[in-house]
Formats: C-alpha cells, structure tokens, sequence
C-alpha cells in the first residue's frame, strides 16, 4: 500500500504519483464510482510499482474506542447470514451487526482474486454494491483493468498468471466498528490485513502483506445491505514480527490448500 498525506491526523492512501494520473473533477454519482476504482487498485497498483515507486509522508491517526456493544473483540455469536449471491454471502440482518458482517464480506470479496477478470469482477460488483452506482462502477473497473495494466502486476489480458505461478490477492478482516447508523444508511470500518503478489519459483513479484482500513458506506436496498461508496486509508499497521519468510511454492500452496469464511460481527 501507497502511503498518504498529513492531513486530519489520519493516513489517506493515494495512487502513487507514477502509474495513474489524478481523475479530474466529476460529479458526485461518478465520484463513488471512482473512490471505488481507486480503493479496488491500491493493492494491485502497490504491486506493479513495487521496488520503483518512493512513498509519501504518513502519520498515524489514532483509534477510536468502539461506540457500541461489549469487548471489542467480542462476537455477538448470532448467525450472520443464511443465502449467498453467487459465491459471496447474502441476507444479513437489517442492524448493526448484519452491516458489520455485510462490509467484512464485502471487502473479502472485492479483494479477491476474482476481481482481475472481466466476468468474475462484474458479477462481484453486482453481488456487492447498489444498483445506482453498480453499472459506472463496471464501466470503469473494466477500463483500469487493462491489458497493459494487468501486465505490469504479471498477468495475461484475461487476469491468469503465467505457468508456474500462483497470483496471490486476498483481503482478510481483522475486526469491524460502525461509525454511524440509522436504519436505511450505515458507515463501517473494516480493518484488514492483505496479501498480494505472484507466488512460485521465479517470481518477480512475491507475495507481500499490506495493512489498511476500508469504510464502506452501506444502503438498505432490496432486503440488504449494498455498498454505495468506499474509501480506504493505511494501516493501522503492527510492527513485522521475526517470523522467516516462506518458500514461494510454499505460499503458493498455502493459498491453493486453505479456504476463506463467512465473517460475522
């Protein structure tokens, strides 16, 4: 992940400046849109720039105590959802906990690799966010995706990874908190650890971990929550730890041999 500005005492992630201009201005419908561009291409555009790119100035903000419910940590230990759409869960309550597990769902979803082919990405897109902002949304997820894009981070024009190789691009939600609810609206942090990259002998762009938090903003549309908009900053993110690296075959199988979940609040 891209390091951000100072600003507000949070972490902003940006695009870096090499690899992907600025949007101009667009209206607000085509703005979410946009946010949602950007937040879906930070991870892969960290991979293609990696070893080239020179980060900018961060500061870490600080964390806020969860407004509501008991520990933290702690799981309402309710049945989050029963129908899925598609490969990705479906149905969640209309309360805090069913936005909560609808937006770690969500940013499982959207971080997979799935999202790197044309068909696969549409169907998560449709699955996952609000039908007013799902078609320019498509619309400009298949024109980032490029060919020429796709190429930078090792993959051929339809997202595959050449022979030999494993690409490697999973989100995994460490915890949830709402920062505002009502009912027909929800806001929600997800706070999440990643991995990104191509794993096998010979690759150039081995599997790393990123640390981010996404906010989602969430509507009541067709009897569940659907996303309308995202933004993403850095962090907060642990000091690395002693553990020595794996073998890429390693990982490589790791992430072929172990399946993800179904994420509750």
């Amino acid at each position: 992940m891209s390091l951000g500005d100072e600003h507000d005492g949070q972490t902003r992630t940006r695009l870096p400046e090499t690899g992907a201009p600025r949007p101009p201005a667009r209206s607000s419908r085509s703005l979410i849109a946009v946010v949602g561009v950007v937040v879906l291409l930070i991870a892969a555009i960290a991979l293609a720039n990696r070893g080239g790119g020179t980060p900018s100035d961060a500061k870490s903000g600080s964390a806020d105590t969860p407004a509501r419910g008991g520990a933290a940590t702690a799981a309402t230990g309710t049945r989050p959802v029963t129908g899925r759409s598609g490969d990705i869960p479906a149905g969640f309550a209309r309360d805090e906990q069913g936005a909560q597990s609808a937006a770690a769902n969500y940013a499982v979803a959207l971080g997979s690799v799935d999202m790197f082919q044309r068909g696969p990405r549409e169907s998560i897109i449709r699955a996952t966010h609000d039908p007013s902002v799902a078609d320019a949304l498509v619309k400009n997820l298949d024109t980032s995706y490029s060919t020429a894009f796709l190429a930078t981070i090792g993959l051929d024009a339809n997202g595959t990874a050449p022979t030999g190789l494993t690409f490697v691009s999973r989100t995994i939600p460490v915890g949830t908190k709402i920062k505002d609810f009502t009912g027909e609206t929800a806001t929600v942090e997800v706070w999440s650890t990643g991995l990104v990259g191509l794993a096998g002998e010979g690759s150039t762009k081995p599997v790393t971990s990123t640390w981010f938090t996404l906010t989602e903003k969430l509507r009541w549309t067709g009897d569940d929550w659907k996303i309308t908009g995202s933004d993403q900053i850095e962090g907060p993110t642990p000091v690395n730890g002693d553990n020595r690296a794996s073998l890429a075959d390693d990982i490589a199988k790791a992430v072929e041999g172990y399946g993800g979940f179904t994420y509750a609040r």
